[in-house]
């Protein structure tokens, strides 16, 4: 039942979504900072995220994720992988990611990693001319799968410069970062 509730909210975002103008194309070539709150776990750290745009919409995405939780344990995520950019109308693009993603987990009594893959899928555009949106429904395959919803919003100092924030909506979990993205 969760996941078609994800699955229609993520389906009447990108139709509510595509039906906003600007003159600005969307770049896919960018690194971005963020402070990462996990909610209810007491966690919080950074993700060091990036993107680098291919020829033919692909692009070649990856990042790294530093937690600390209050009861003494310690995760890192890396990922690693690909994606493909739709134009889905003028101004919303349709972007899909497939990641090889490692965790490993930390904690005082030893450690522990683990292996698997996430996908995902969502629009991004622009809402007003320096107001960009996203969201994505994101799947995880590691030990215990998990799919989640993320929404997100930034807006754009510069063309090479936009911050703002975003929430994922996990299970029990809810995830808040705030960051900034510098485009090249």
């Amino acid at each position: 039942m969760r996941v078609k509730l994800l699955v229609l909210c993520g389906g009447l975002l990108m139709h509510g979504l595509a039906v906003a103008q600007s003159a600005q194309d969307l770049n896919y070539s960018y690194a971005e900072l963020r402070f990462v709150d996990v909610d209810l776990a007491g966690g919080d750290g950074f993700r060091l995220n990036g993107s680098f745009e291919l020829d033919n919409n692909w692009l070649i995405v990856g990042g790294i994720t530093e937690l600390d939780f209050n009861n003494n344990v310690d995760s890192t995520t890396l990922e690693i992988g690909g994606g493909y950019v739709w134009n889905y109308s003028r101004n919303f693009d349709l972007v899909g990611s497939l990641r090889f993603v490692r965790i490993d987990v930390d904690t005082p009594f030893g450690g522990g990693d683990d292996n698997g893959f996430a996908l995902s899928a969502g629009p991004r555009g622009w809402l007003a001319p320096k107001f960009e949106v996203r969201g994505s429904i994101n799947h995880i395959n590691i030990d215990n799968s998990d799919t989640y919803l993320e929404l997100a919003g930034d807006y754009h100092f510069s063309p090479q410069l936009a911050a703002g924030a975003s929430l994922e909506f996990a299970g029990d979990v809810d995830i808040f970062t705030i960051g900034a993205r510098w485009f090249f």
